[in-house]
Order: C-alpha cells, then structure tokens, then sequence
C-alpha cells in the first residue's frame, strides 16, 4: 500500500464528517478515529459489511496505452457495428470522406458522437437506441477552409447529425450489422417535433412566436447519458443546450437565469461555434428569449414505435441532464435519480404520484410527480429535500421544474463535483454516481453564486481526478428521504502523489485512471466504469493513457482495467444484447484534436462508433 502524507488542513475537515459514521470496513479490518486522520484508505469504504451475492467477472487486466485502437482483454474481440454517417436506409449515401456529407445524406444516416444507449428487442427484432450529443465542428466541417458551418446545408447537417439514431441491427456471419430500411429506423433531430408535459406545459416561460401554446417543442439535441423504463421505453438526456444560442444583437443581456444555464450572447471557443443562430431564427435569445426554456430536460421516446412524439418531461426538472437511474421502488412507484453535469451543481431524484402497474401501459408516470435534490451532511448522512413553492420561495411548480437550479440553490442543495452517469447495484439499493472532477472546488462559486467549499462528499481542492460517492436510503426504501453516504473510490494517481491526489487504496499502477464519467452495473452486479479525462499521459496523469473502462467489484472495492479506447476519445455508452453475450460500447469524438484515424486508419475521418465486444468462446459476460 502507498504511504500518504497526512494533510492536517484537508483531513481535519474529512474527519469531521465520518466520526459519527457506522464503522468502516476496509479490506476486513476495523479503523479507528485516529487511522481516519492518518490514511485516507478510512474515507473510502471499499468493502460492504453485509455482502450479497456477486459473480466476480474474470479477465486478464489491459495496459493503459495511447494506441489508435482500442484494445480489449485476451479472450475477447471487438468490432465496429456503426459509425458517424453510415446510412440506416438504401437510398442513403455511405459516407464520403471528402464532403463530410450533406444534409440530406446526414438525416438519413447514423449521427455523429453517439452517447448513451440502451438496446430494445420486439419478437425477433433487436432494437438500438442511440444518443448522437453533438458534432466536432472541425471534423464536420473539415472541407471547408473556415473548419466550420459556411452554408445553409452546413447548418441543416450539424442539425440532423444530433438527436437520437433508432436502427434494428441483426447479428449475423460472427458480426452486428445495421439493418438498412427496417420499420423500426429512425432519426429524431433537432428539428424533430415533440410534446413537453408536466407541469411547465403551457406555461408562459415555454411559449414562443412559432410555438405559441408552449406545448410542441422542436428538436432535442445534447443528448448525453440514457435510461429505460419498465414498460420498454428510452431516456434520452438534454445536457449542453446552452452551446446552441447566441445572440445577433451584442448589446443583449442575457437574465440571471439565462446566465444559470450558461446561455451568453456569442460561443467564446470554436469548438462551440454551431452557428445555429445565423440561419434559424429560434436560437437567437435576442428574438426568441423563451427558446432556451424548452430545452434542458429528460426526453422519453419509444423505440418501438416509429410514429410516437418524444416527450419532454418537465416535472423531472430543467438542467443538464446526464443520465437517468430508474429504480422501481419497493411500493412500485419509480424513482429516478438524475445528475446535472455543471461545476458545483446538483444531484436530484424524482418520484411518480402513481404506481407503475404492470397490466396498464404506464404512458403519463413521468408526468407528475415530486421533485427533489440532495443534500450531504457533515456526518455521512444525508437528505432529499422536496422543491416546492413552500421550500423555494419560487411561485409555481412550473417555475420550479423550468428553473431548477435556482431552486436547488435557494434550498442550500450541496454543490457537487459535476455530477455524472448514476447506476443502482441491482443486487442491492446502493446507488453510485460519478463526480468527474472540478476545477473550481475550493476555488470559486458555481455559476449561481452557491459556495463550492472542501468537504466529505468532495474532498479534494480544484478536483482533477474525480470520484464515486454511493449513498444507500433508509430502510432500502428509495422513496425515503433520508440515506446514508460514503465514498466508493477517490480516482488519483500515487505514482506521483502522496496526498489525497493518490487517490483511495483501491487505484493502483495497474488501473490508473482520471474523470469517471459513464457508469453502469450489469445483471451480475459488476460495476463498469467509463472515463472521460485528460489522455496526455504525463505529468498528474502519466500512466494513464487514453479514456478507457473499468470493472469494479464493489464488495472488494477491486478495479480492473477491461479496455483502452482510441486517441483523444471519451469511452461512454453501455448496454448488453439480450442474451448476454454481446456488450455495445461507445467510441465518442476519436480525434477530437486531430491525431486519430480511428475505426478506419490510414489518413481517414475519425468517426465516431458503436461497438461490440464479445467473448472469443461465445459465452455470456459476467
């Protein structure tokens, strides 16, 4: 084990959270208060105290490497099952190295940085349902001598390259394919119409000249993590709207709620530089202040049913949506618990007023519904305080669930560390949550003034490395409003530290890694963790390599590195094929500062991809 440095200023403000905690049991043994204040193996429980069943998931561990591939485990292989700009119908185009594509070759066709995903079968067909967050202006637009959107078309394609992708995919000859013209295909952009629902429908914050009943929407975009419900539909989530507005009027002033969310009169980076706003009037703030309002939510859509309307539901809150974690509660109420991906931002769950009953279709259940967030208390406790008008001073439900941050602010909700993907162990009611690093920690305000000071669930002073925290409810009870916290793993690296940047006892030379950001449990109960960080492999981060996933045994605390992705990617997007055998992983923006040729080689496009890995014998995972 590597010996840390006891930080007396960073550990008396730890210990005097966990005192008055339940004992902690690492690798078996018993710490004392003192061992608290001498280690930071004691901040991190890495070992449950009543051990359910787990069926430990065996491979020989991958070297972390800055490769231009992706390298997984010996026994297992991968291949690519769809990339940025391969067409899901016939008369679609195969992607063309050269253009980039065209508009109408991009709506017909798989979009660009595919995110979360979940996989939906109905009688012998096998459904994909893919987010497509957004586009690398430099690599879209790489044709063009600006390195961005020039023309009208430039504009519709950066358009269709976001939403969501639905495509059938079938496996046949050892390999996954698209199925080209399945009924179940589809592509749900930023100009697709939907439905909002709840309680900001119809309200005047989400009414606008082309929309003005404020119940139709057009389009989702920043589609980041996903989620599914019991009765077979998908989750997509609204993460980084804001990029997508501007203003043509520089002496605009954004509100302090436009401000909240990021939304400024121009984009201060070229990476940001859609241009939406040049050629469609609705994203300009100037003329159209209320467009903003109706993006920033969870996103239903059924996969299985190619003529549905996605819906928007604003009951479950407006912010940067990261993923969605729906638990059927033991009363058969859902539960969601849902991240929001912002520096010094919050961690909320959502309850439904009604049972999900197995015999009805359960269409309206994240319709209505009680809204709260998380607050961490200084004894490894915590609380999940309900936003109403009652508890935030705001007017209605509707502004609650249309400005959420502010009412997570007004309740003193505590600031986390840009919270991630959420998962549930399915073997128990723990819940885990990646809070994949912070600058500003100890440093600065978050953008709504709210302190962002060191403490228990975020120990660490400008945050490079990241951390899982789990809480557990009272009484496995997700409903209750009370639970109990600990850190699963502090990320760090003590090949080059001895402080609290080493990270827990569980983070070795062999699983270096920086930013969990995706997150998901298999059937089993195995833990795969997905980073998204800094991939220079030098200096705070050298050993690490490329973004990459990991296993983790959460009774053990034990983390093995199952695969290295390509140069400059962020590993994110999990789900398994029904029988187990098939795992689909999400290759995102490869190249993203231009030094990858990932999945093709040679001196091609990177393109961003979905891809499968299975096991060279056949077997299942897990």
């Amino acid at each position: 084990m590597i010996k840390r440095h006891t930080m007396q200023s960073e550990f008396s403000l730890i210990a005097n959270t966990i005192i008055n905690r339940r004992k902690f049991v690492v690798g078996g043994a018993t710490f004392s208060t003192m061992t608290l204040l001498t280690g930071l193996t004691s901040l991190i429980s890495t070992a449950k105290e009543d051990k359910p069943h787990h069926r430990s998931f065996q491979f020989e561990d991958v070297p972390a490497n800055t490769n231009d591939t992706v390298l997984v485990p010996k026994g297992f292989h991968w291949h690519v099952v769809a990339s940025w700009g391969d067409p899901l119908w016939s008369n679609g185009s195969e992607f063309n190295r050269q253009t980039r594509g065209s508009a109408e070759s991009q709506k017909l066709a798989f979009g660009d940085n595919n995110d979360g995903m979940e996989l939906f079968s109905k009688d012998a067909h096998t459904i994909l349902a893919v987010n497509n967050e957004y586009t690398n202006i430099e690599i879209m637009y790489g044709n063009r001598t600006s390195k961005g959107p020039e023309t009208f078309d430039d504009l519709a394609k950066g358009k269709a390259a976001v939403g969501v992708s639905i495509m059938e995919i079938l496996r046949q000859s050892n390999r996954w394919f698209i199925v080209k013209d399945s009924e179940f295909n589809r592509r749900i952009t930023a100009d697709t119409p939907t439905q909002i629902t709840g309680p900001a429908r119809g309200h005047d914050l989400v009414k606008t000249n082309i929309d003005p009943r404020g119940t139709t929407p057009l389009g989702t975009w920043a589609n980041c993590g996903s989620g599914r419900t019991p009765w077979g539909t998908y989750l997509t989530c609204e993460e980084n709207f804001n990029h997508y507005f501007a203003s043509s009027n520089p002496g605009y002033v954004p509100t302090k709620e436009m401000r909240r969310y990021g939304i400024q009169t121009n984009r201060l980076h070229q990476r940001e530089k859609y241009g939406w706003e040049n050629h469609d009037e609705r994203f300009d703030i100037s003329k159209h202040p209320n467009e903003a309002n109706r993006f920033g939510y969870l996103v239903e859509i059924n996969p299985l049913d190619p003529s549905s309307s996605p819906k928007k539901h604003s009951a479950l809150g407006r912010f940067k949506h990261e993923n969605a974690a729906v638990v059927l509660n033991l009363d058969n109420h859902l539960v969601v618990y849902m991240g929001d991906d912002e520096r010094g931002e919050f961690i909320y769950r959502f309850v439904s007023s009604k049972p999900y009953n197995s015999k009805q279709k359960n269409t309206d259940l994240l319709e209505s519904g009680r809204l709260y967030v998380a607050k961490f208390l200084d004894n490894m406790r915590g609380q999940w305080i309900e936003l109403t008008s009652e508890t935030t001073g705001m007017r209605s439900q509707a502004e609650i669930c249309i400005h959420t941050r502010l009412a997570g602010s007004s309740v003193g909700a505590t600031t986390m560390d840009r919270p991630e993907w959420i998962s549930v162990d399915p073997n128990t009611s723990d819940v885990y949550c990646c809070l994949t690093n912070n600058k500003d920690r100890g440093k600065e305000p978050n953008a709504g003034g709210d302190a962002t000071p060191i403490d228990g669930p975020n120990p660490r002073r400008g945050n490079k490395y990241g951390q899982i925290i789990r809480w557990t409810p009272d009484g496995n009870d997700h409903r209750n409003l009370n639970f109990s916290w600990d850190l699963f793993l502090l990320a760090g690296n003590p090949t080059v530290h001895s402080d609290l940047n080493a990270g827990s006892a569980n983070m070795n030379k062999d699983n270096l890694f920086n930013c969990p950001d995706g997150l998901a449990f298999d059937t089993a109960g195995n833990l795969w963790i997905q980073t998204d960080g800094n991939y220079k492999n030098e200096g705070d981060f050298s050993g690490m390599g490329n973004n990459q996933m990991l296993v983790a045994n959460t009774e053990t605390g034990e983390i093995k590195r199952f695969l290295v992705g390509p140069k400059e990617c962020e590993v994110t997007g999990i789900t398994w094929s029904t029988d187990k055998t098939t795992l689909f992983v999400g290759i995102q923006h490869p190249g993203e500062r231009g030094n990858s040729h990932f999945p093709d080689g040679g001196n091609s496009v990177p393109r961003s991809s979905v891809i499968a890995i299975e096991r060279d014998d056949g077997q299942a995972f897990g």
